[in-house]
């Protein structure tokens, strides 16, 4: 579905949290808090099934991801990573060998006890040919992993890899006998699964023999809404405490100035991206990519759909990532530019083309938007909807389209336009070596100029057109607090959030 880690020694401060409370009270002190209260959280995205690498779609992160399952390491919210399961770790000189000891007395939901043989398990799951985890191949240049002992896992990497830490915040270690998971859990998370009804809810409860701190709180709901209006009206009635991400500004004059709710604005790591298949014609015309980019006013567009929330990008890069740069100017609106450079390719006459969307907000409509702007430089667009899961199918999966739009959630994922397999295509060499020789480079200066210069070429390539960065808007109720506003990789701890006691 939507295609969404960093380790201590890198510094927080780069991704820092950005929150911006515009309306609302104080947070519960912690004397006012109920901790037996069962947070009530609202959400457009159930998971597809309870597997992430089996598809799941960005739900399953929201609800298990440092609630139900936990990792090695853990992407913080403020975009740090820090060791979780992993007690202590080193690195050999050359880069190649990580060697983790395990946090101690750690037991999975079900009572048996976490082995370096589960944390070798759950990484081969992410790594193995059927799973549909995008991170499987940032993974992909593990020649071993070894356990010389229950506590001691030896990972060794074909080649050097700063982002190992970062990437295995991405594997949640599942206990090696716990089967088939689609419908099931066994995390050592401090909660565990309680309850799923399909269409409804995930219930989640807190784990008694957690080797960590305890939830705040006496457990939490995920509850599930197919359209935004519904999922409002949820909060405005006290249905739910929390709506996890606002889909519409206009909703938000429904909470802003009122007290008894809280808006807040975090950093925002999804992306809204026409995709090109730039395998086929014409879209494997840097021109034409370009062209098309230029004809969309995308400062319109955004005001349109966001109001005054949104940024505008010119790449892939949102500025929460190290190597992000300012390239809106790249290929600014210029519908005679754009005119100009489809001539240059051999359409001065436009062409005709399929543009697959997902059937939710705000795909849609940001698809009639793209079709009446390319339909004044001459390019006619077909609008084909399609579910959720026909885009996993059709588009992520077989690559049987044209161009579609979805978003990205992935936080420092620019590494997917070094894989020319992936699902849109590009292939620029050069763009595939910054990557993979940033990947294994010694520091982080020399990481961070690599990706800056193959992020450059990127937006020069057109490679897609990033039409804008959603915003990031958490609104709850004032009766509750300590939730994550940044909504990073779509994750959403619970276990500090409180609630006033009634």
């Amino acid at each position: 579905m939507t295609v969404k880690q960093k380790w201590a020694g890198w510094g927080a401060g780069i991704a820092t949290a950005l929150m911006l409370v515009l309306s609302g009270t104080a947070e519960v002190r912690a004397q006012d808090a109920d901790p037996n209260a069962i947070i009530r959280i609202g959400s457009l995205y159930e998971p597809q099934n309870l597997d992430n690498t089996a598809g799941a779609g960005q739900g399953i992160n929201e609800a298990f991801n440092g609630n139900v399952y936990e990792g090695l390491f853990q992407l913080q919210d403020d975009g740090s990573v820090k060791p979780k399961l992993a007690a202590e770790y080193s690195v050999s000189d050359d880069g190649l060998t990580y060697t983790i000891k395990l946090q101690p007395n750690v037991t999975f939901h079900s009572g048996d006890p976490l082995t370096s043989a589960d944390v070798k398990y759950s990484i081969e799951r992410v790594t193995a040919e059927t799973s549909k985890s995008s991170r499987k191949s940032s993974l992909s240049n593990i020649e071993s992993i070894e356990t010389p002992d229950d506590q001691t896992v030896v990972i060794r990497l074909k080649s050097r890899s700063i982002s190992l830490p970062y990437n295995l915040t991405y594997v949640w270690i599942v206990n090696d006998a716990a089967g088939n998971i689609t419908s099931a859990a066994d995390g050592t998370g401090p909660y565990k699964l309680d309850t799923w009804r399909r269409g409804s809810s995930i219930s989640l409860v807190p784990f008694e023999n957690y080797w960590g701190e305890k939830p705040k709180n006496g457990g939490v709901t995920f509850n599930y809404f197919t359209e935004a209006t519904a999922l409002n009206n949820a909060l405005l009635t006290d249905a739910v405490d929390i709506i996890t991400s606002v889909q519409s500004p206009d909703s938000l004059a429904q909470f802003t100035d009122n007290p008894a709710f809280t808006v807040s604005e975090g950093a925002s790591t999804t992306k809204e991206v026409l995709a090109f298949n730039d395998r086929i014609e014409p879209f494997s015309n840097t021109k034409v990519r370009k062209a098309i980019t230029r004809a969309i006013n995308r400062e319109q567009l955004l005001k349109s759909i966001w109001g005054e929330y949104g940024t505008l990008i010119g790449s892939f890069v949102p500025p929460t990532d190290p190597w992000y740069i300012d390239l809106t100017g790249v290929d600014p609106y210029d519908p005679e530019s754009a005119r100009q450079l489809l001539a240059e390719a051999g359409y001065a006459d436009g062409f005709t083309f399929t543009l697959d969307t997902p059937n939710y907000d705000p795909h849609p409509i940001v698809a009639q938007f793209v079709q009446s702007e390319l339909a004044k430089v001459g390019i006619k667009v077909n609008i084909n909807i399609i579910t959720a899961n026909e885009w996993y199918t059709k588009i992520y999966q077989a690559r049987d389209f044209e161009a579609t739009l979805q978003e990205h959630v992935n936080h420092r994922d620019i590494v997917f336009y070094g894989n020319p397999n992936f699902y849109w295509g590009y292939n620029n060499p050069q763009v595939v070596d910054l990557i993979a020789s940033a990947e294994a480079s010694a520091t982080e200066e020399e990481q961070v100029e690599k990706l800056k210069e193959a992020n450059r070429i990127i937006a020069e390539d057109a490679a897609s057109t990033w039409l804008y960065l959603y915003p990031q808007i958490v609104v709850s109720s004032a009766s509750v607090s300590g939730y994550p506003v940044n909504g990073l990789n779509s994750q959403f701890f619970a276990y500090d959030i409180v609630k006033r006691a009634q």
